[in-house]
């Protein structure tokens, strides 16, 4: 597994033994990133379920200003923190020292993130979780996300999932069919015109 594009681009990134950890594969990650184009320079993201922490280096590799990673696993996070310092060495920036990556032992369902709200949200939860978790997740970035209208949710789930969350307008979809991944890309819709 490797990073798919930016500076950084062809850095391998270690994933932690076992299967707890489901890493986004490499096209999945090209086509999401490939779709977000001009949204991710200079963007603060923040990563939930960050697992190895593949989208938020994906990010910061393709020119993210910042980048906030949620993990509650510790073997997890310790995989994370060697990838970001891959990642540091490639850019030759120190992005934990500067504030441009921060790393969060946590719950992704209750945390809150410092500073601004982002511009990109990615969610990779476990697969078997999200249908009870997509509700709850996404009735709590709507508030955190009201300062950024145009702000982004990209939830990778399986294909075979329907999922239309209260409030949300799902405006793309990578990938369809069982046992396949697919990205959904949320926004909230615009206010209505007065």
């Amino acid at each position: 597994m490797r990073l798919s594009g930016g500076v950084a681009r062809g850095i391998p990134l270690a994933v932690p033994p076992g299967d707890r950890v489901r890493p986004a594969t490499d096209g999945m990650r090209q086509a999401i990133f490939s779709s977000l184009a001009t949204l991710v320079p200079g963007a603060t993201c923040l990563d939930l379920f960050a697992g190895t922490g593949s989208y938020g280096l994906e990010a910061l590799s393709r020119g993210a200003a910042k980048v906030v990673f949620v993990e509650r696993n510790p073997k997890a996070i310790a995989c994370l923190r060697r990838n970001l310092a891959a990642v540091e060495r490639s850019l030759g920036t120190p992005l934990e020292a500067a504030g441009r990556a921060i790393v969060v032992a946590g719950d992704a369902t209750t945390f809150t993130p410092p500073g601004d709200a982002p511009d990109l949200v990615f969610i990779d939860p476990p697969y078997e979780l999200i249908p009870e978790l997509a509700p709850a997740l996404f009735a709590r970035l709507a508030p955190l996300l009201t300062p950024k209208p145009d702000a982004v949710v990209v939830l990778e789930y399986p294909g075979e999932l329907e999922l239309a969350p209260d409030g949300w307008v799902l405006r793309k979809r990578l990938g369809h069919g069982a046992r396949q991944p697919t990205a959904g890309f949320f926004r909230r819709p615009p206010p209505p015109v007065a």
